[in-house]
């Protein structure tokens, strides 16, 4: 079933989520599986959307499981049990999640619009539907529902509006919804890329250096997924800006050889939380209630966690005439997690990116240290796969 590209909008429905991309498909889903009616629309036409999220939580796969697609990205994705902390070629700290409590004791690295197909297709078999592109120009709420004016002039009457139009949430912006936080200095390189590349395929590694740090991650069909800091990342980093960033901070006894890069971009990462998730009958999810730092890659997730949990609350919520007590739950469920999320990301990056020599000695030595001691081990596999948000976990 392809995406409905420019037919009409309905003029009326219960929800009407904007942002098409893992948090809103996994929202419309997870509604449409409930027999609410819903719309959800998207600024961007089909196919746009490229690898960028790369790294799927067990947290994640066990919500997803909720929707019926936890099962399929396993098949598509890989499998990586470790994680581990290196400075050039020794290994500072190793975080396993093999021991963890769960039925998906890993982290699954599988790209972005390979997630959003599963979602996609899922939709699809719910009954749904994408609208593209619809951009939306204006909200305006009353007692009764919300009325969204797209750049074409079409209007949508819908009972709520979700936001799930990422950072620079139109969205948030009519709500008149504060973005609290800030920028980091640095910017990001992002690539997708074939590898020459004798290390262990079943680690995603994170490398220190003096100069920035440098994520290597295994992705499927054989690909490397690249994150780097940089003061000034060029628009399309290319095969030889994605080797000189290997050479400088990767490992030295095997050095890593680029072979092609599939895919890159830069980013400009900023850590900031939404004010509030709920203006009256307007919702924010995913990256338009929080963004945070890549470190760990945490973001898709959390807001993929988001639109499981909002769910069966807009169901309620609808069911029995807009109790605003059900919708209340979600921002005191979801908007925790987020804020511990932006810490423990924020927490990692200065570590990674620490800046003089005598600092950066320190950390290693403080890392090799905690890379002893069990629960450490445990307390980092906990938060990395966010696990840690069941408080009912041990």
């Amino acid at each position: 079933m392809s995406e409905h590209t420019g037919t009409p909008l309905p003029a009326a429905t219960d929800v009407l989520i904007v942002g098409a991309g893992p948090v809103g498909l996994t929202l419309a889903a997870a509604l449409a599986d409930r027999g609410v009616d819903v719309t959800l629309v998207d600024r961007q036409a089909e196919g746009a959307n490229t690898s960028r999220a790369a790294v799927v939580h067990a947290r994640t796969l066990e919500v997803l499981e909720t929707v019926g697609v936890a099962g399929e990205l396993v098949d598509r994705g890989v499998v990586v049990p470790r994680f581990t902390v290196r400075d050039g070629d020794q290994a500072l700290l190793s975080v396993r999640f093999d021991g963890l409590p769960t039925r998906y004791p890993y982290t699954l690295m599988v790209p972005q619009d390979v997630t959003e197909q599963v979602l996609l297709d899922r939709l699809h078999a719910a009954g749904g539907r994408v609208h593209r592109p619809h951009e939306v120009a204006s909200l305006v709420q009353d007692g009764d529902g919300v009325t969204a004016t797209m750049a074409t002039g079409e209007t949508v009457r819908a009972r709520y509006a979700v936001g799930a139009d990422g950072m620079h949430s139109t969205v948030r912006e009519q709500a008149g919804i504060g973005f609290t936080g800030d920028t980091y200095a640095q910017s990001f390189v992002l690539a997708d890329v074939r590898l020459d590349w004798e290390l262990d395929a079943r680690e995603v590694m994170l490398y220190f250096a003096p100069a920035g740090l440098v994520v290597v991650a295994p992705l499927p069909g054989g690909r490397h997924r690249i994150v780097a800091t940089v003061d000034d990342a060029p628009e399309h980093p290319d095969m030889a800006d994605v080797q000189a960033l290997l050479d400088e901070r990767g490992p030295r006894k095997r050095p890593a050889k680029v072979t092609e890069v599939v895919w890159s971009s830069r980013f400009r990462v900023h850590h900031r939380l939404a004010d509030r998730y709920r203006e009256g009958r307007i919702l924010l999810a995913g990256d338009a209630a929080h963004v945070h730092s890549p470190a760990g890659g945490q973001g898709m997730n959390t807001g993929i966690q988001d639109a499981v949990a909002l769910a069966p609350l807009l169901a309620a919520a609808l069911r029995d005439g807009g109790s605003a007590a059900d919708l209340d739950a979600y921002e005191a469920g979801r908007r925790p997690v987020a804020a511990s999320v932006v810490r423990f990301t924020d927490r990692m990056t200065k570590v990674a990116t620490a800046g003089g020599a005598t600092q950066r000695r320190i950390r290693n030595l403080l890392l090799r240290g905690l890379d002893r001691i069990p629960a450490v081990h445990r307390t980092m596999a906990m938060n990395l796969s966010e696990l840690a948000v069941d408080g009912h976990r041990s």
